[in-house]
């Protein structure tokens, strides 16, 4: 059975991310999608390695039960959303430690003598909406786009993901009413 699977990183739950989270849930709700959510911050999740965790890295391990959680709804899904901001150009830490602490070696990836083989190709479909302060034609132009030059073009692809996608909105503490709906819209389309 094809499912969802949304982790969602936001603390604030009047923030735009979390309509955003609300948007795609519904979404997927109104077409009979499956779908888990992963809330970083209502789990409690710590996105930092202790050196006990940081010592299983190599065989794949952990002792951490979220994680471990984690990847069994990974191994569940099809289709995989972030949903977060992006705060001084880069994933927030618990975005990050998301990655670091539950893509880990022998579930996510295998080494390669050049690189890595992803191991989690059965997600057909890996998505990353955002929100930033800056425009997209500044995050693009003037900062290097390094939300998609490392995460979605390198970072999603050694994972194994085989469709990736970006969606931003750029400008969010400038922007109107409108143009959030009008990304909300676009959101809602997307998911439909």
């Amino acid at each position: 059975m094809s499912r969802t699977l949304i982790v969602y990183d936001h603390p604030y739950e009047k923030s735009f991310n979390h309509a955003v989270l609300q948007t795609v849930t519904a979404a997927l709700a109104a077409k009979n999608r499956a779908h888990d959510v992963i809330d970083l911050h209502a789990d409690g999740f710590d996105p930092v390695y202790s050196k006990e965790e940081l010592a299983l890295f190599g065989k794949g391990q952990t002792l951490d039960p979220l994680v471990e959680k984690y990847q069994a709804l990974i191994r569940a899904a099809d289709e995989i959303i972030f949903i977060c901001p992006i705060w001084w150009s880069s994933l927030p830490a618990m975005s990050k430690g998301f990655l670091d602490k539950v893509m880990k070696q022998q579930f996510a990836y295998l080494p390669t003598k050049h690189s890595t083989k992803g191991l989690l190709t059965h997600i057909k479909t890996a998505t990353l909406i955002t929100t930033s302060t800056a425009p997209n034609f500044a995050f693009a132009l003037v900062l290097g786009n390094p939300i998609k030059r490392v995460f979605v073009k390198v970072v999603m692809k050694q994972f194994g993901f085989q469709k990736r996608q970006w969606l931003n909105f750029g400008g969010i503490t400038a922007s109107t009413a409108a143009q959030r709906e009008a990304f909300l819209h676009k959101v809602r389309q997307r998911f439909a």
